[in-house]
């Protein structure tokens, strides 16, 4: 079985969106949808471990990694579009049915795929993903609270430090076991997209946006009980802004969930790939 990663793209509402895709169209397909700062690349070594056995699917969002990067005044950074192009990317390669693997963002924009259209959805692969406000740690509200409640440029400033090289490098290595063993590229090249002219100003969008999916917050939980999909639940134990009473609060609303937790921050896979792999072999194969 060939496993190499090819590296595509295709126009869905006049954008470009870049996927990588891996394994066999006519295995099961895994969309991985990724989080902030980072891109699809985050899940470079987890793609190969996973296509012998899977045909997989890996977008980065308008705006990230490799996709068209529209300036803010040419596009509504919100968390309904992003998700209105990644359906469109399912639609154009004809995707029916899928496992959903979240992390991060990627959490918010598969619950929308999902509560829209809940019969292709095959399963749940839920990595620091937050659908809970049991799940929001103290980091994540003390950035956006101030910001939600009123945008000027002192809410802002926190948000851009963020976004800084300093908070890209601190998301990445945040929780690590062994902080030596994290790729710096993921950072240094994170931040050369987060520093070209414009880009920031779009992703505080986001980041104000991002109060938009605390109101879908009971949505989601009652989908998951309306349809309990089959879910497993990678968590980094260590990660401060979705802290593991997110990840047991699931449990609540998806009883039969397999909860694995890692030694880990808000980026798992640098150090846990071959792990996570084995982890969904287990629950997705029969």
């Amino acid at each position: 079985m060939n496993t190499h990663t090819c590296h595509r793209t295709v126009e869905v509402n006049g954008r470009k969106i870049f996927y990588r895709e891996a394994g066999d169209r006519k295995s099961p397909t895994i969309l991985l949808l990724h989080g902030l700062p980072t891109s699809s690349r985050m899940y470079r070594d987890l793609m190969p471990a996973l296509a012998d056995r899977f045909h997989l699917i890996a977008p980065d969002y308008i705006g990230f990694g490799h996709s068209d990067a529209p300036r803010r005044l040419e596009f509504e950074y919100t968390f309904d579009n992003l998700t209105a192009h990644v359906s469109g990317l399912i639609d154009a390669l004809e995707l029916d049915s899928y496992i959903l693997y979240l992390q991060d963002y990627g959490g918010p924009i598969g619950f929308r795929l999902f509560t829209q259209r809940p019969e292709r959805v095959n399963g749940f692969v839920i990595q620091n993903a937050n659908a809970y406000m049991e799940g929001v740690g103290d980091a994540p509200k003390k950035l956006l609270l101030p910001l939600w409640a009123k945008r000027t440029p002192e809410t802002e400033k926190p948000a851009r430090d963020f976004l800084s090289l300093e908070g890209t490098r601190y998301q990445w290595l945040v929780g690590a076991k062994h902080p030596e063993a994290i790729n710096p590229d993921n950072w240094v090249l994170d931040q050369a997209l987060l520093d070209r002219p414009g880009v920031q100003d779009y992703q505080v969008d986001l980041l104000e946006d991002y109060k938009s999916n605390i109101g879908l917050y009971a949505t989601w939980q009652q989908a998951f009980r309306d349809h309990a999909p089959k879910t497993l639940i990678v968590w980094g134990k260590n990660d401060p802004f979705f802290i593991p009473p997110g990840a047991r609060a699931y449990l609540g609303d998806l009883p039969h969930a397999k909860l694995v937790w890692l030694d880990a921050g808000h980026f798992v896979l640098d150090e846990n790939a071959t792990q996570v792999a084995a982890e969904i072999k287990s629950v997705f194969i029969a």
